[in-house]
């Protein structure tokens, strides 16, 4: 039991607790120096003491911090040492989860299109190169996916706490119970995902698409259930509308007015941390209008996917045609239609354009559409997907190019893509 004279910050100091007399507190312009060793000592007024405060650090001060002398701390900080210059760590929403800039996604590649070796010599390299964060789903390759990314996690046995795997939910199994975010699929689906990926919990949990069936408190009670028990660290929304987000999420699908916040506050659950969305030059008007709002509004960071808009810009300037290679692969048989119902002909005019720009700063259509979702701040981290290594280093090489796109190239890319979203002008009814 603790002494009745000692107190949790007397103990680490060893000084014990003493009363104090009027005659320790010093009149004004007699305030002796402050002694670091008798904290006890009232030695300044209360508008002096407010100066002795140390100064909230920032990132940077942090940062050095962390690299201190390894006698001055208790567990030796290891760093990876070959990250590529340009890989940055941002707070994914307002959570105090930081992840690259850069992450890798196992879109219907690992355990479908591409061999086990090959998957783990691409995951490999970008942990090598500073990426922190592999995303996969349940309904990748029929759950391959997720079988193909545990296996070699946990054949490197790099740290647990080095890196975030995020994995989605909504469709997988044939049932009706094996579909939807009802809390049974949410639960069940979670822990069969941990399974696979042979994992004790996972970092982020996303709901693939919202549930128009499902009510939206019971979705949200499900997820908090798994981050209560440990089975995911935060969760997301993946391809849901802004409106779903806010309105549906927030207000417990009512569209009644002054219930915003409804379930977060009244049920004390716990909120999406980030939504994943398509972003790339062709899909451009969700991320650049509404997701920063949600972001000010109620904290929800935004993972953007498909830099490429499906393998479009994966191609040189004469290889842009009707059909793209990536149909070939069987997952990919839905971008044939895709490609054909969105106006093919204006679509591909606009890629030559594009490869034309990139030309110009010496870089590939690649590099240079990747490095321009980087180029937005309200992304905190773009998603890429890598068929071979040399693809994977290929796309790493967006990082260089960064510094190239100057507010005037912007403006050029936007004057050739002719498709910057605009919000409609607010009209006040009288």
């Amino acid at each position: 039991m603790q002494s009745p004279d000692r107190c949790v910050g007397a103990e680490f100091c060893g000084v014990p607790i003493r009363s104090i007399s009027v005659t320790d507190i010093s009149p004004i312009g007699s305030t002796p120096p402050f002694n670091p060793f008798n904290p006890f000592r009232v030695s300044q007024t209360c508008g002096q003491l407010s100066s002795c405060r140390a100064p909230i650090a920032s990132l940077e001060c942090m940062e050095e911090f962390g690299l201190e002398p390894p006698n001055l701390t208790r567990f030796p900080i290891s760093r990876q040492t070959s990250v590529t210059p340009g890989i940055r760590y941002r707070n994914l929403g307002k959570s105090g989860l930081r992840i690259s800039n850069l992450g890798l996604g196992a879109w219907s590649m690992f355990g479908s299109q591409i061999s086990d070796e090959t998957a783990e010599d691409i995951i490999t390299h970008a942990y090598e190169n500073g990426i922190n964060i592999f995303d996969t789903s349940e309904m990748y390759a029929g759950g391959k996916a997720e079988i193909v990314l545990g296996k070699i996690l946990k054949k490197k046995q790099w740290r647990r706490t080095s890196f975030i795997v995020s994995t989605k939910l909504h469709w997988f199994g044939k049932s009706e119970t094996e579909r939807g975010l009802s809390r049974k699929h949410i639960i069940e689906g979670l822990h069969d995902s941990l399974e696979r990926l042979q994992l004790s919990y996972i970092d982020i949990a996303f709901a693939n698409k919202a549930d128009p069936m499902c009510p939206m408190e019971e979705i949200v009670r499900a997820f908090t259930f798994c981050i209560n028990q440990g089975l995911a660290m935060y969760w997301g929304t993946s391809r849901w509308s802004a409106m779903e987000i806010m309105v549906r999420l927030i207000t417990g699908a009512s569209n009644r007015k002054g219930e915003a916040y409804t379930v977060a506050r009244q049920f004390n659950l716990i909120p999406p941390t980030c939504e994943q969305t398509e972003y790339h030059m062709l899909c451009r008007d969700k991320m650049e209008l509404y997701l920063p709002e949600l972001y000010h509004k109620i904290g929800v960071g935004s993972m953007t996917w498909s830099p490429l808009a499906c393998g479009l810009f994966s191609g040189k300037c004469e290889e842009f045609a009707p059909l793209i290679s990536k149909t070939s692969f069987k997952s990919y048989s839905w971008l044939k239609d895709k490609i054909q119902n969105d106006g093919s002909t204006k679509q591909h005019n606009k890629l030559r354009d594009v490869a034309l720009l990139a030309e110009k700063i010496g870089c590939t259509v690649t590099q240079l559409t990747i490095a321009w979702s980087l180029k937005n701040e309200n992304v905190q981290c773009v998603l890429m997907g890598a068929s071979s290594v040399d693809q994977l280093l290929e796309n790493f090489q967006a990082l260089q190019i960064l510094p190239k796109l100057t507010p005037q190239f912007m403006n050029e890319i936007d004057r050739v893509l002719n498709n910057k979203p605009m919000r409609q002008p607010f009209v006040k009814l009288r």
